[in-house]
């Protein structure tokens, strides 16, 4: 691993620890709301203030950006030269960040967050390559009759195939195995 990669990986997990640590301080306790809706936008706000101050602590420029979609919080993060750093290789460091965002919310809130994080359009991108898979997979195993399995996958990946392989008549999936190992079985329908 090159040293400049070592370096940025050292910086990143030094800023993480920081910006957890302020967290709590900055933000102050905040109240519950009442209805879920409200509970979202809460998650995200409290995510926006730990990402900033996260990509301050790194010297990274970014643009935060927060919705609600589909039951849940999202929060992106786009517009920064350093940004492919935080997603890391195949989204690596993105899941942990996320994981990390998550907790965050979850210590403010006093609830689980299930709140999604993209960062430089990795995961929207990624969603594209993967229904494509999804699809594509899904005829393969209607023509050829055969179980198409594919690579293991996290959660956020085996959905979207799952959910991909849904619009396709005919066919079914599920996943199989133990994490880190699980994957997306596709085959036709009996």
């Amino acid at each position: 691993m090159s040293e400049t990669l070592q370096a940025a990986e050292t910086d990143v997990e030094d800023a993480v620890e920081d910006a957890a640590d302020d967290t709590t301080e900055d933000t102050g306790a905040r109240g519950r709301s009442g209805s879920s809706e409200d509970l979202l936008v809460q998650e995200g706000d409290i995510a926006g203030d730990y990402l900033e101050r996260l990509l301050d602590l790194l010297d990274y420029d970014g643009d935060i950006d927060l919705d609600v979609e589909a039951g849940r919080a999202i929060v992106s993060i786009d517009g920064g030269e350093d940004l492919d750093k935080l997603v890391g290789q195949r989204g690596t460091v993105l899941e942990s960040l996320q994981e990390l965002t998550r907790l965050a919310v979850q210590q403010e809130t006093g609830v689980r967050s299930r709140l999604m994080l993209d960062i430089a359009q990795w995961r929207a991108g990624r969603r594209a390559e993967l229904a494509d898979l999804g699809r594509a997979s899904a005829e393969k195993a209607l023509s050829s009759g055969e179980r198409v399995r594919l690579h293991p996958m996290t959660p956020f990946e085996r959905k979207v195939v799952h959910d991909a392989v849904a619009t396709v008549d005919g066919v079914q999936s599920e996943s199989e195995g133990e994490e880190p190992q699980r994957r997306v079985v596709i085959f036709a329908r009996a």
